[in-house]
């Protein structure tokens, strides 16, 4: 039995034949993660769902088609074929269209679009400028064949005629009108005198007013110098061009009513201003008319002379002012040359020698008081000591009939048994002494009383 044996590349190719004509065109639905762009332009992603994925590429030229921006987690879904990639014995889905599931691309477009413009501020109210009250030029973008310029040309010459007006045509739909509407937009600022510019269209589908919703346009909205005011399509459309402007109207004709005041209501206001001011201008006169007569029934205009006699009063107050500060000031000296005075003639040696002898002669008499005073303290503290030693004297008791008896080496007996019998005693008295001999001892006195 002969094998059938094909090699790598004859099998790849086969399963490519295979798949291509299998899945030629398929509607993938799944999430969209490891989405990358590189340098070449092309995306390189997976589609995945709960239980499988596949590997998926969409190519530079397909790109232009997607009006939003895929990322990781959106749920799309995508058209295209199935083809191999032999070099790598892959499979993967050739994208051609890229859906978002539930919002359409456009709108998610728009959201996020509208998110990141938003999140630089370029929504922000401070940024935005007011418009002129009364324009002198303004500038129109949109077609020339569009109603929305008819309408907006008959309503500004219906209200102000005189008025100028650019206008700067523009494709308003379409494949690169976004980027024409904005170049109209940069022209128009490069024009000198031009206040305001209308940018704007006439109502129609989102895909109709896309144009409006581009990047490329907001952008030179926001760069523009002249405030823009943004009217396109109906009441209830709203682009990304009413979020950036200056400020957004509704309609077209909305916007040139917004622009442009009634030359009727500016005349009114003119007239009604001018006789405001006539009749300020009329006040302000009867109150310097009232002012000016015044002034010339004061004094100092109908008597001359008083401002003369005014200053010689202040002169002879000053006058006066002056002596009573001069008189002042020469008590004031000659009291403090009255104390210098007297400071130096305390001050002279003689002065000096005479509070010296004086002062020596006080504190003489007051050293003798204080010594003879020293003298009696210390007499009669003399006194007191010599009365206290003799109420302290052995003799003192002695005269009271008592009597120290001494044993031969001097030593005083103070008890009986001190002693015995036949020992020799020296016994002192008040006068004199007695040398006795002990016959007899006794621990008490047992002597008969008298």
């Amino acid at each position: 039995m002969t094998r059938a044996v094909l090699t790598v590349s004859e099998l790849s190719a086969q399963l490519r034949a295979l798949m291509e004509e299998r899945f030629p065109a398929v509607w993938v639905e799944g999430e969209i993660s490891n989405f990358k762009t590189y340098g070449s332009g092309h995306a390189y992603f997976t589609l995945k769902d709960a239980g499988a994925q596949i590997r998926a590429v969409l190519f530079r030229n397909r790109t232009r088609r997607i009006r939003f921006e895929p990322k990781d987690g959106l749920h799309v879904m995508a058209f295209g074929s199935v083809e191999v990639y032999a070099q790598r014995g892959e499979y993967q889905l050739v994208v051609e269209l890229l859906e978002p599931r539930g919002l359409g691309a456009l709108q998610l477009a728009f959201e996020q679009l509208k998110a990141r413009l938003e999140a630089e501020g370029l929504f922000d109210a401070r940024r935005k400028r007011a418009i002129p009250r009364f324009p002198r030029t303004i500038g129109i973008v949109t077609s020339p064949s569009g109603a929305a310029l008819r309408d907006m040309l008959r309503v500004i010459g219906r209200r102000f005629g005189e008025l100028s007006i650019v206008v700067a045509p523009a494709r308003v739909q379409g494949e690169g009108a976004a980027e024409e509407v904005a170049q109209r937009i940069r022209d128009l600022n490069t024009l000198a005198g031009v206040d305001v510019i209308i940018v704007g269209r006439g109502g129609g589908s989102l895909e109709d007013l896309w144009a409006f919703n581009e990047e490329t346009m907001a952008r030179a909205i926001v760069a523009s110098k002249v405030p823009v005011i943004s009217a396109v399509g109906h009441e209830v459309d709203f682009t990304i061009a009413d979020f950036v402007a200056d400020l957004r109207a509704p309609t077209p004709s909305a916007a040139a009513e917004l622009v442009v005041r009634e030359k009727q209501a500016v005349a009114e206001t003119v007239a009604d201003l001018t006789e405001r001011l006539g009749g300020a201008m009329k006040r302000r006169l009867e109150r310097d008319r009232e002012r000016a007569d015044r002034l010339a029934r004061r004094r100092v205009l109908t008597d001359a002379t008083r401002p003369l006699r005014d200053l010689e009063r202040r002169v002879d107050d000053a006058r006066a002012r002056l002596a009573r500060v001069a008189e002042t000031r020469l008590r004031r000296a000659g009291h403090s040359l009255e104390l210098a005075t007297r400071a130096l003639r305390a001050g002279s040696p003689l002065a000096r020698l005479a509070t010296g002898a004086h002062r020596l002669q006080h504190l003489g008499g007051r050293l003798r008081a204080e010594m003879t005073r020293t003298l009696d303290r210390s007499h009669a503290r003399l006194g007191r000591t010599v009365g206290r030693l003799d109420s302290l004297s052995p003799l003192a008791v002695l005269g009271r009939g008592y009597s120290v008896t001494r044993r031969p080496d001097g030593s005083i007996v103070r008890r009986a048994r001190e002693v015995s019998p036949g020992d020799d005693v020296h016994v002192l008295v008040q006068e004199g002494s007695l040398d006795c001999r002990v016959t007899q001892t006794r621990e008490r006195d047992e002597r008969p009383q008298v």
